[in-house]
């Protein structure tokens, strides 16, 4: 019985291992490959916002949404203007239909009257909280299939903070 327990612990590590890899694998994949999406950044009482070494996001996309007419689970469709700024379209269940010059950015919906795209934190060093305050737009890089991930945050002036 000792042997058949040392296998199946020995198989789960591996398919562990392969999981976490492949999840690293399409992150990076990601980032080289996504197009850069800048989202503006809704206003947050700053006070609130700081919190440790971290600032918790919110955007403009998720204002003014029909809770009644979003499903639970989908995607956000967005045009991009001549600055690569976000431009809310619709909210939809499927991936199509998407136009040319849309992109899909996923979403779940707790509540219905937020969503959330999984980039609500952005983590940086501790004490550097001041360089962050001048946020305008959160920047993610996403795919053909609405995957997203938050690569850092602009400014005003469509400059990344460093």
């Amino acid at each position: 019985m000792k042997k058949y327990s040392t296998i199946i612990i020995v198989v789960n590590l591996v398919a562990f291992f392969v999981f976490f890899n492949h999840s690293i694998l399409k992150k990076e994949a990601l980032l080289e490959q996504g197009e850069l999406i800048l989202l503006e950044l809704a206003p947050v009482d700053p006070r609130s916002l700081m919190q440790g070494d971290y600032m918790r996001l919110r955007y403009t996309l998720s204002e003014d949404i029909n809770s009644d007419s979003i499903p639970k689970r989908g995607f956000c469709v967005v045009g991009l203007d001549t600055h690569g700024v976000a431009q809310k379209k619709r909210f939809q269940k499927d991936r199509t239909p998407l136009g040319q010059n849309e992109y899909l950015i996923e979403y779940t919906s707790q509540n219905r009257s937020n969503i959330n795209i999984g980039a609500e934190s952005y983590f940086f060093q501790e004490g550097e909280a001041e360089k962050y305050e001048s946020a305008e737009y959160g920047a993610v890089k996403v795919d053909k299939k609405g995957n997203s991930i938050l690569v850092g945050l602009y400014d005003a002036d469509l400059k990344k903070i460093e």
